[in-house]
């Protein structure tokens, strides 16, 4: 079902000057729309490296891009806590002509396997298919084999720290070797390797209840523990491709998808004794009615074991220990939650065995923080991050000096909240060193000895700088790079905006970017459109430098692009966060259309009175949801492969959000229920071959906007799977925004 609406065209468009109008949308628009990658593509050099230390965390080496297939050797001497040029290129270029009759170019040395002496004095590599040995100081050269003792150094980072039981190894045989588990007849059986004699652990098995034989075997292995696991619904979703490969007729596709409110598989742990293979009862009073039960762990003695025991509905978390003699089982820690506890992106739990302790990460104070406990009384011992900004992971640990590094936003004051910075503190909460410095969010890479890292920091709005910092302390020793971007504003690159506003409650900063046109003219007022995607599960506007974003790509055509992170949203707050509960066709609007309002005051060329919106899966939902419930603010949407009834689509995700059991608010917050709301102009875009949303979601909508008499263009992709179905589907999201919200046909020749 298709329908253009030209009189609606004119309305939207009515207050827009002709000449305007006949500038946007062309064909030469849309060719420079579709080189703008290319165009942009390999214009920033110095942007990247990788540091290849040398023995001992003792400095380093790396080669830089300069663009052009230059490069240039760089050492980093910690010692002189400077970098500067491995040798002189110059010099050397003219020694290996010299040596070999042929040309060298000084900035295209064609250097391979470079290493150095120990003392730095002397380099080795390969060049016109030879060795040579290399005094750095003069660039004398002289054919050599490749010498033992000179070190090429190492990228590789430090040796990943453990997380000591995080789970217990599971194996069918036990820690001695003297036992077996298996399964027969539906039941648990353990055979003794010796004598093959057989002793039959559990009873009443059929196909409804499964065994584990990759069962938790005590240290001492006179105890396991195995899951049982009581099959759930069988949710089968039907598709059916129109169009395969190589066949006429349609295929049919089924596959196993479990939604929101199906009955859920159901796994316990048993704890049995080996030497009479009988089980020892342990109630589920504290585990009845299990999401999932993992994380199950031994301690060293075998006397006891842990689990974590994640609640449906997402609003109990418990670290539960059982007492392997008498099967009494206690909660050492209880998390609870009115609205939900982000199990799948904010959990971590690590195991401090010497000292009975444990750390844990909780959102209980209203912000993403660790916790030191007792692990034997389950007390608090002290909590280890604090303040009003969030842990977002962790990244070593060290037992026995007691202190750990993480990642962490929101901490620096003045910044966006959302920049990362890498920080140590001690496991009492002490000395909380900030390793990092610069407004921007850092990535880092750690020496191999942990005793340095390698800083990359950016914004949108700023290229990288690299820098060498202690991982200790955070003290530079120097910087290593800073990008050059010339070349890349020589290409008409047009540099994102930053902005902030306040959000629904007038004090919550919310954040965002603005994309405009590379031959934007301030006189021309511009449509605007929105990117929206506001899955709860993490926070999506782009904090790094790139050269392009596909928000440029759409905005070349005449747009003003804007990304906005809406409270609901995560990485900020549990207020901020919990906004989202029950409530996913909220999407933060509220918030955005504050932030395009504050934007548009002091930015007159947005025209506030032309905004699309377009997502695809939960941005899919989001942007038809705009139409429907603030049609008065939002003009065209494009709609792709939407999660529209959230009781359509995969249980984990929508459980998490929208809570559980299901209730009256899941039918309140659907897309379908309210499609009869729509104005403006929608197109929806979906795959028949869905597997990440049933394309049933979408159909539904169809349907009930057929229902409701409602005019809206659809586009169903034959084989398409999860996504906007390519460069075709791209292009009519294009044309789709230039014919609606400038009023023009898209692709028209450039003299009409």
């Amino acid at each position: 079902m298709r329908t253009l609406k030209f009189l609606s065209l004119g309305l939207l468009s009515v207050a827009v000057a002709v000449s305007n109008l006949q500038a946007q949308g062309t064909r030469a628009d849309y060719r420079r729309s579709a080189e703008l990658r290319k165009r942009f593509s390999g214009k920033v050099f110095r942007d990247r490296i990788r540091l290849r230390w040398f023995a001992d965390d003792r400095g380093g080496w790396y080669q830089v891009d300069l663009g052009g297939g230059k490069r240039e050797f760089v050492l980093v001497d910690i010692r002189r806590r400077k970098r500067r040029a491995a040798f002189d290129h110059e010099d050397l270029a003219e020694a290996l002509t010299e040596a070999t009759g042929k040309e060298f170019d000084p900035e295209k040395l064609p250097l391979e396997g470079l290493r150095f002496s120990a003392d730095r004095k002397h380099c080795w590599f390969r060049a016109a298919g030879k060795g040579w040995l290399c005094e750095r100081d003069d660039c004398k050269l002289q054919e050599a084999e490749e010498p033992k003792d000179f070190d090429t150094g190492s990228d590789r980072q430090p040796d990943d720290w453990k997380r000591p039981g995080f789970e217990s190894p599971k194996n069918r045989r036990s820690p001695d070797g003297a036992w077996e588990v298996f399964v027969k007849e539906h039941d648990l059986h353990l055979r003794n390797r010796e004598t093959g004699s057989e002793l039959r652990l559990s009873h009443g098995g059929d196909q409804k209840q499964s065994w584990s034989d990759n069962v938790f075997w005590a240290p001492d292995s006179k105890r396991l523990v195995a899951y049982r696991t009581r099959r759930g619904a069988e949710h089968t979703v039907h598709m059916v491709e129109s169009s395969p490969e190589k066949r006429l007729q349609p295929k049919l596709h089924s596959h196993q998808y479990l939604k929101p409110g199906d009955e859920i598989p159901l796994t316990r742990p048993h704890l049995f004794d080996v030497s009479s293979g009988r089980e020892i009862p342990v109630s589920d009073k504290l585990f009845s009615n299990p999401w999932r039960v993992r994380e199950l762990r031994w301690n060293k003695a075998g006397d006891r074991f842990t689990f974590r025991y994640n609640q449906r509905g997402h609003q109990v978390l418990r670290l539960i220990e059982v007492n392997a003699r008498s099967g009494v089982a206690r909660a050492v820690i209880e998390e609870t939650s009115k609205t939900f506890l982000d199990y799948a992106y904010k959990q971590f739990l690590f195991y401090l065995d010497d000292t009975n302790e444990l750390l844990w990460m909780s959102e209980r104070d209203g912000w993403n923080h660790l916790y030191l406990y007792d692990a034997r009384s389950g007390k608090v011992k002290n909590q280890v991050t604090r303040g009003h900004w969030v842990v977002r992971g962790i990244e070593r640990i060290d037992v026995k000096a007691r202190q750990l590094w993480f990642r962490a936003s929101g901490l620096v004051e003045g910044e966006d909240p959302y920049h990362i910075h890498f920080c140590r503190i001690d496991f009492d909460g002490s000395n909380l060193v900030r390793l990092t410095s610069g407004d921007g969010t850092h990535q880092v890479r750690y020496s191999p000895g942990a005793d340095y890292l390698v800083d990359s920091w950016s914004r949108v709005d700023r290229p990288p700088v690299t820098e060498l910092r202690s991982a200790t302390t955070g003290r530079r020793v120097c910087r290593l790079e800073r990008a050059d971007i010339s070349a890349l504003e020589e290409a008409g690159w047009q540099q994102p905006e930053r902005f902030r506003a306040a959000g629904r409650d007038g004090r919550t900063g919310i954040w965002g970017v603005i994309y405009r046109p590379s031959n934007f003219d301030d006189e021309v007022k511009y449509p605007v459109i929105e990117k929206i995607y506001a899955g709860p599960h993490g926070s999506f506007v782009p904090k790094s430098f790139r050269s392009s974003f596909d928000t440029q790509v759409l905005a070349e055509l005449g747009f003003i692009v804007v990304q906005i992170d809406g409270m609901g949203t995560s990485n900020r707050s549990k207020a901020f966060h919990d906004v989202c509960h029950k409530n996913l066709g909220d999407s933060g609007f509220p918030d955005r259309i504050l932030w395009m309002r504050a934007a548009a005051k002091t930015r007159p060329w947005m025209d506030l009175s032309r905004v699309g919106i377009f997502g695809g899966s939960a941005g899919g939902q989001s942007s038809l949801r705009g139409m429907l419930v603030h049609g008065d603010f939002y003009k065209v949407a494009v709609s792709v492969c939407g999660c529209h009834d959230n009781r359509m689509d995969k249980i984990w995700w929508n459980e998490l959000w929208m809570g559980w059991p299901i209730g009256p608010h899941y039918a309140e917050q659907s897309n379908v229920t309210q499609a009869h709301r729509l104005s403006g102009q929608l197109l929806l875009i979906v795959g028949e071959l869905d597997r990440n949303v049933d394309p049933a979601s979408t159909m539904q909508v169809v349907n009930a906007l057929i229902k409701a008499d409602k005019d809206f263009d659809f586009l169903l992709i034959p084989g398409g799977g999860h996504g906007i179905g390519g460069s075709y589907g791209v292009r009519r999201r294009q044309d789709y925004f230039v014919r609606h919200l400038w009023g023009v046909q898209p692709r028209r020749g450039d003299s009409e």
